[in-house]
């Protein structure tokens, strides 16, 4: 059920009262005969008679909008049901709404009494829409009539805006979010944004013809039908002082738009603490927008005019309106000489910011004289001559202006940039600088006239530079020039600075920051700075020696230096060191106290003796991390560090021996490193260790109290091998074909818990080495695929707690090597047996399938011997049941055996993948296999027969399976059934899939006697099918 609340629009009291006392007093005159008696002249009997009659037609009009009300609702509620045939607009909906969705709402008695009714008849069944239409009739004079004279309370700046609410409805009644939240509805014509962003601040503040005060209610007027209405009044009352608190973090246009939400928020949104900024840059603002800003905002303090029309015009208004002016931006435009002339009539100007504008004429000098200003900026501007007199300017910057001359007068400036002023001469720059004495910073990049006589000038007279940027300056050395206060040094691209400009560089004492970027003639760099904390060299072709001693010293960039070949480091502050790419690099000196980090790929060049600059000793006693990729040159690494954690050789192909005794040790790449021969780890600190990569291995010797996994797979000349790591779980020495009984006897006692070992392709393990394994309590997966194995019982006797057990392609295991496990119940725990591509007897794998009832995977994968699967009625024993049973006597109760009862099966996976003799496979229920789950059968080339009843079975693969002709499954849970390749009838596979129920995925592709038309029949016999894969017809 909706409710219509209309006590949300609060409209003026004034306007009611004069139509009221306008109607009284039409009434009166109307009656004057009738009344006059009783009446008569006496004014006090008049007021009477008018309010005795605007009572009076306050409780008929109640009376009728309560009833028309109530029509209304009933309406609303058939018309916004689920049907969609109920009022699509407001016209519709009744009385109180208007076609364009503007409410024109009763007097507030009425309108009071009606959300009282619509209230209290809430449960009310629905209306006729003839009685709406009856509503609507009998009231639309009275409503056309209001529409004139009352405002809503909730106002836009618009006023083209609209405004609608619908209240949600009730339960059970389905509405769309558009029905249930405050609609506004804009005019069709809309202004540009420039116009919008402008209309806003006029709207803001046009409190003249705003006749609503700050409560949203009108000034005039008795209040106390807006008192009534306050429990009714729904609004966001929110303090001034918070919202002041929450505008202060929007923008300009944000608060445009806040101020469309009502009076108070309005009130709020123009408060002059949020408007001391005026930015119009790149805005179209005309000059009498302008105008009308600046005495709106008489104390703004900060104007953005950039990119805007006529800026002359504007900074000019801006200049006499805005006398609190302290931060003022121009540009792109023409400022003409009055600009210049009243800017010292601005005197509470601090910044100044001109970018991209032609001054003046662009031929005479331009004067700028103001006794306040400290900041000045003029960038990318065209003129001539410039002259400041600005007494307490601070910073000045001319960046990429292109004038020839420029007179300076300001005694306390400390930073100048007249860096890219191409046109500036050597004597216009020495002039300029050594007219401020104070001079702190100076960037005279791109000025390619500058000279050392400059800089000896600059020296001598500003004895408190710190930061000089000289760069792209190809005409100075810095020979005889002395900067001893200098803190920060750009020389990028200086084709004078040499070795010899060293020896100057080296007077300033007290430089932080260095940067000698692309000195292609600069040979070697030997400073002894104790304050340099930063050095650049980049791109120095042919730089070739570095010699740096500082304490302080924390960053080091050397890049694409080809020719450098020493390097000599001391500080107690560099934590990282980069030396990327350096080709030539041999000889590195570091005493680095606190150096963690190095970096060292590339350097092709580097001997073995940078192993000990990295060893406990060598001057880095707290290197952690040391990454030396592809330095080809190194032959022998050994390390011997306390500190080491992470260490990487990628890519290392010459190196041959490995010493590492470094207890901190735990990562170490070697990837690569395929010429590795001796290897020795002790101690280290690693949990996991791959030296699969190295090929050529013969010793390896691992001391490792906390590595849990060690993989060896692939080191084929791996001979001596001492494994000392009491927490090792998984070791794989695949393919370590010379590894001997010995060996992994050692291993075995120095490892107790090994969990998992992977011995396939070791044919040197024999019966010695696998009688030691009985030190492996906790051995639970054992691979001896690929041996020469004659004798399992030391496997038998040994792992007792195995569970994993794979003997893939054991070809001289006999017949009765698995007699243990059938017979004898050995290896109890086992769950997964794999014996593919073995020349056991059809007898054995018959018995070991029979017997071993607790195997959960099997695998008999290319078993050549492997003929028909076949578990018969009694459910024990492989055997081939009779085609026919021709005499009745075998019925009788004599001849029937008396079954003997056998455990369950089980067995998840059955694997017999390429068994070319396998033709037939029966799997009864009696068979008792109730968790089989997947059964291949793939790629066996005689398989004629396959009749399965399981009831787990939800994966079974014939796929390949040329020559099957009877297919019967009885498997409910089958999801995914592949029968690719298959000469199989389309019949024979439309029963079979019959039986099962659950069947997703089908793949009968390159089956010859499947047509394409028949992907519907099969479809049909199982509706459950999801996927089905054919040559023919995609699914």
């Amino acid at each position: 059920m909706k409710i219509w609340c209309f006590s949300c629009f609060i409209f003026g009291k004034e306007e009611e009262e004069e139509e009221d006392n306008k109607a009284m007093k039409e009434g009166v005159s109307e009656n004057e005969g009738e009344t006059k008696g009783n009446f008569g002249n006496n004014e006090e009997d008049t007021e009477a008679a008018l309010r005795d009659l605007r009572q009076e037609r306050y409780g008929q009009e109640s009376m009728r909008w309560t009833d028309e009300m109530n029509r209304a609702m009933q309406r609303a509620r058939s018309g916004f049901g689920g049907d969609g045939g109920g009022a699509t607009n407001w016209g519709e909906m009744g009385p109180g709404f208007e076609e364009e969705g503007q409410f024109v709402a009763p007097p507030l008695a009425l309108r009071s009494s009606a959300f009282c009714t619509s209230w209290l008849g809430r449960g009310e069944n629905s209306g006729s829409s003839s009685a709406v239409t009856e509503a609507a009739g009998s009231c639309n004079e009275g409503c056309d009539r209001d529409a004139h004279n009352k405002r809503a309370r909730v106002n836009s700046c618009s006023n083209d805006c609209h405004y609608a609410a619908v209240m949600a409805s009730g339960a059970g009644n389905s509405t769309p979010s558009a029905d249930r939240h405050l609609g506004l509805r804009k005019s069709s014509s809309t202004p540009s944004n420039n116009d919008i962003f402008y209309h806003n601040f006029m709207w803001n503040n046009n409190s003249d013809d705003n006749p609503f005060d700050s409560d949203g209610a009108r000034d005039d007027g008795d209040d106390s039908i807006t008192s009534k209405s306050e429990d009714l009044e729904v609004r966001m009352d929110l303090t001034d002082d918070l919202l002041h608190m929450v505008f202060s973090f929007l923008d300009h246009v944000n608060l445009c738009q806040a101020a469309k939400v009502c009076r108070q928020w309005r009130a709020a949104s123009s408060h002059e603490d949020f408007w001391r900024c005026l930015n119009f840059e790149n805005r179209n603002i005309s000059v009498e927008q302008f105008e009308d800003m600046s005495r709106r905002y008489p104390n703004a303090t900060e104007v953005n005019i950039y990119g805007a029309p006529a800026i002359h015009l504007l900074v000019m208004e801006a200049l006499f309106s805005l006398r609190n002016l302290e931060t003022l931006t121009v540009g792109k435009g023409l400022l003409g000489d009055p600009f210049f002339v009243a800017l010292g009539d601005c005197i509470m100007l601090k910044s100044l910011n001109v970018n991209d504008a032609t001054l003046g004429s662009g031929i005479q000098e331009i004067p700028i004289s103001h006794d306040r200003l400290c900041h000045l900026q003029l960038t990318k501007c065209r003129v001539m001559r410039i002259s400041v007199r600005c007494p307490q300017l601070e910073t000045l910057s001319l960046k990429r202006s292109n004038m020839a001359q420029a007179v300076l007068n300001c005694p306390l400036l400390h930073l100048l940039d007249i860096g890219s002023c191409h046109k500036l001469t050597d004597a216009a720059i020495r002039s300029a600088a050594i007219s401020c004495p104070q001079l702190e910073s100076i960037d005279m990049s791109n000025c390619s006239c500058v000279s050392d006589e400059t800089l000896r000038e600059i020296a001598l007279t500003c004895a408190n530079l710190h930061i000089l940027n000289a760069s792209y300056c190809p005409n100075i050395s810095l020979e005889s020039v002395r900067l001893p206060m200098l803190t920060v040094l750009k020389l990028h691209s200086c084709e004078g600075i040499t070795s010899a400009s060293m020896s100057a560089i080296a007077y300033s004492y007290m430089l932080e920051v260095l940067e000698l970027d692309n000195c292609s003639l600069l040979t070697s760099v030997s400073l002894d700075l104790p304050r340099l904390q930063n050095i650049r060299l980049v791109h120095c072709r042919k730089f070739a020696d570095l010699n740096l001693q500082s304490i302080m010293l924390s960053s080091i960039m050397l890049s694409n230096c080809p020719a450098l070949h020493r390097i000599n480091i001391t500080s107690n502050s560099l934590q990282k060191l980069a030396l990327q790419k350096q080709e030539n690099l041999t000889t590195l000196a570091l005493q680095c106290q606190y150096l963690q980090e190095v970096d060292l790929t590339d350097c092709e060049s580097l001997t073995n003796s940078i192993c000990e600059v990295f060893s406990d000793g060598g001057g880095c006693p707290m290197l952690k991390s040391l990454v030396l990729d592809n330095c080809e040159t190194l032959t022998a690494v050994r390390f011997h560090s306390t500190s080491l954690v992470s260490l990487s050789l990628v890519g290392c192909r010459a190196i041959t021996a490995l010493d590492l005794a470094c207890p901190s040790l735990e990562l170490v790449c070697l990837d690569g490193c395929d010429h590795l021969e001796e290897a020795s780890f002790c101690p280290v600190a690693l949990r996991s260790l791959n030296l699969g990569i190295c090929p050529k291995l013969k010793i390896l010797s691992i001391e490792a109290p906390s590595m849990v996994s060690l993989e060896l797979k692939g080191c084929g000349v791996l001979s001596e091998a001492s494994i000392n790591c009491p927490l090792l779980t998984s070791l794989d020495a695949s393919f370590c074909s010379q590894l001997k009984d010995d060996c992994l006897s050692a291993t075995t006692a120095s490892c107790p818990l090994i969990g998992s070992l992977i011995l396939m392709s070791c044919p040197s393990v024999g019966s010695d080495g696998l009688l030691s394994l009985q030190r492996l309590p906790h051995l639970s997966v054992l691979d001896l695929s690929y041996t020469f194995l004659m004798n399992l019982q030391p496997v038998f006797d040994s792992c007792l707690q195995l569970k994993v057990l794979k003997l893939q392609a054991c070809k001289y295991l006999t017949d009765t090597s698995l007699e243990p496990l059938y017979k004898d119940g050995a290896l109890p725990a086992l769950q997964e047996l794999d014996l593919s591509y073995g020349t056991l007897c059809q007898f054995a794998i018959e018995e070991l399938l029979a017997c071993c009832r607790h195997l959960t995977h099997l695998s008999l994968n290319g078993c050549v011997n492997m003929h028909d699967l076949n578990w018969g009625c009694s459910g024990g024993q492989l055997s081939e049941l009779p085609g026919k049973i021709s005499s009745p006597a075998l019925f009788s109760h004599e001849n029937i055996p008396v079954p003997i009862e056998q455990p369950n099966r089980l067995l998840q996976n059955l694997n017999c993948v390429g068994c070319p003799n396998i033709r037939k496979v029966v799997i009864p229920a009696v068979a008792l296999c109730l968790h089989l789950s997947s059964l291949n059968l793939s790629l066996s080339a005689n398989l004629k027969e396959v009749d399965v009843v399981c009831f787990d079975l939800y994966f079974l693969n014939l796929s390949n399976c040329c020559s099957l002709e009877i297919l019967k499954l009885e498997c409910p849970r089958l999801t995914s059934l592949f029968l690719q390749s298959c000469n199989i009838d389309e019949g024979v596979v439309e029963a079979a899939i019959s039986q099962c129920g659950m069947l997703e995925t089908l793949d009968v592709r390159f089956c010859p006697k499947i047509c394409s038309i028949s992907m519907g029949r099969l479809r049909a016999t199982c509706p459950s099918l999801k996927r089905i894969f054919s040559s023919l017809s995609p699914s």
